[in-house]
């Protein structure tokens, strides 16, 4: 196919544009349209990270839009990713369920990735609690292990707030607590109550799509990393540009490279998160109920 027949080349300022302010308010006219229903301002934005997705079939009174359907949503193509935006109600909260993610290793824009966020806080969502499946840098992580993210480390070297400053949002949002303190404490007294143990650790994000070398994981260890992953802070860094809380939860589901002497493989995250769900599900359930 020859460049002609390709179309212009996206550029920056086209991403930008379909991903900011004006486009999550049209994305979030569409979604309540395809609803065709009244929507009340979500309790919390969840966002399901591989092979997570199981708390969506806890959602009652379920309205199911694919990725696809919403401006601006890209295609989900990661396996353990549905690609479906889900409204209901959790705990007889509303919520607003999102089956999936975009990642940046897929070939998006950190605003891309970032986007479903924005649609969100347009919804009316205060409340982010995000979700993802990370590889153990502890070494007393083991495989199943849930993680509250208490703060991260961003390697991605791309920022989701980069560009125009979006009507809403702060040019040089405070970081320096990232993951809400009240909802991290309500998180421990629903895992104490479930007899969840719930680890404390943080979080380091990387590009990907490749799994870290052993010297890799040998430096994120030296930088006071605790668990690695691909996704999630473009999403917290919006979250907080735009005022809202945020829990965070890793499910460990391996440990990272160089320390058992076994290969990393992409089904082995997804048998991991099988075993973790319902501790992952009925906590995130717990929480939502007391918002």
């Amino acid at each position: 196919m020859s460049a002609r027949e390709q179309g212009p080349p996206v550029r920056d300022a086209d991403i930008l544009a379909s991903s900011g302010a004006q486009a999550a308010g049209e994305a979030a006219a569409a979604v309540r349209r395809l609803a065709a229903r009244e929507l009340p301002a979500p309790a919390a934005v969840i966002v399901l990270g591989s092979g997570l997705g199981g708390l969506a079939q806890r959602i009652d009174d379920a309205v199911r839009i694919p990725f696809h359907d919403v401006p601006g949503f890209p295609m989900a193509t990661v396996a353990g990713h549905a690609g479906a935006l889900i409204l209901g109600r959790l705990a007889a909260r509303p919520v607003l369920c999102l089956a999936g993610r975009f990642h940046i290793y897929e070939g998006h824009a950190p605003q891309v990735a970032a986007f479903p966020v924005r649609v969100a806080h347009a919804l009316g969502a205060r409340t982010l609690v995000v979700s993802n499946a990370a590889g153990g840098i502890r070494r007393t992580f083991t495989p199943g292990t849930l993680m509250r993210i208490e703060d991260h480390i961003n390697l991605m070297m791309r920022h989701p707030l980069a560009g125009p400053v979006q009507p809403g949002e702060a040019r040089f949002p405070d970081m320096s607590r990232p993951y809400d303190a009240a909802l991290a404490s309500l998180a421990h007294a629903v895992a104490r109550e479930q007899g969840t143990r719930l680890e404390v650790g943080v979080y380091c994000a990387l590009t990907g799509p490749t799994y870290e070398t052993p010297a890799e994981v040998r430096m994120l260890e030296r930088l006071g990393a605790d668990a690695v992953g691909m996704s999630t802070v473009p999403e917290v860094l919006v979250a907080r540009a735009l005022g809202m809380r945020v829990l965070g939860i890793s499910c460990i589901t391996n440990a990272a490279a160089g320390y058992t002497g076994q290969p990393l493989s992409h089904d082995e995250v997804i048998e991991s998160t099988r075993e973790a769900a319902g501790r992952f599900e009925a906590l995130v359930e717990g929480v939502v109920a007391r918002l």
